[in-house]
């Protein structure tokens, strides 16, 4: 495939992309930024078409993963599986991971602290299933540590409770403590934090109960 570079040419639904042509023919497209670095009259080799082409399959991945995250704030190891399911070779995809860091489009501890903020925020859960979840997205012990360090479960549970609790107002007490109770567990919540915190926005909403009745909110 080796030849003469004989005209560059942006491409009509796209300034961003140019062809070349080789010879007096059509052979491959660059990103405008690459093609830059070339020239009419030049020679390339085979090996010098083979690194420009890697370069523009690069380019293609990057681009691509700017819009992924685009949708969302992403992983690294969300990223790699993203690179992974496309079909990109792993050092291409290891290029583009390096490059997006570089950028500040990844970052696990920022990616952490805020996955935590957004739970905090609108779906509080226990320390537990947090950790769980960023797991999940592949973010590192240390990184998930300093992100859910500081997550109370007690105050958790409580703002997590309270909207659904009003709901079940109506309910008798045993029948408000299985629901609350099991709508808190499914949080990640401890029996330790669930059922003091049960008994507190039962309290709130009804006063307080009779001995018999405290005790049966601890009998879990």
């Amino acid at each position: 495939m080796a030849g003469t570079v004989t005209a560059l040419r942006y491409q009509k639904r796209s300034r961003e992309r140019v062809n070349v042509y080789l010879d007096g023919a059509f052979a491959f497209a660059l990103p405008a930024v690459v093609a830059a670095t070339l020239r009419r009259g030049q020679h390339l080799s085979d090996a010098e078409i083979e690194r420009l082409q890697a370069l523009d399959a690069e380019q293609r991945a990057y681009e691509r993963c700017l819009r992924y995250l685009g949708r969302r704030s992403r992983s690294t190891a969300e990223v790699r599986g993203y690179l992974q399911r496309i079909g990109v070779p792993q050092p291409t995809a290891e290029a583009v991971v390096g490059r997006l860091a570089a950028a500040g489009y990844l970052d696990d501890q920022a990616f952490a602290a805020a996955w935590v903020a957004d739970r905090e925020r609108f779906r509080p859960r226990s320390q537990a299933a947090l950790r769980r979840e960023l797991r999940q997205k592949g973010i590192a012990e240390s990184a998930i540590a300093q992100a859910v360090d500081r997550v109370d479960d007690e105050e958790n549970a409580y703002r997590a409770a309270r909207p659904r609790a009003q709901r079940l107002a109506g309910l008798d007490a045993r029948s408000f403590r299985q629901k609350l109770g099991g709508f808190l567990l499914r949080r990640g919540f401890s029996h330790e934090v669930v059922w003091p915190v049960v008994a507190q926005l039962w309290q709130e909403l009804h006063g307080p109960d009779d001995e018999q009745t405290e005790l049966d909110w601890h009998e879990q």
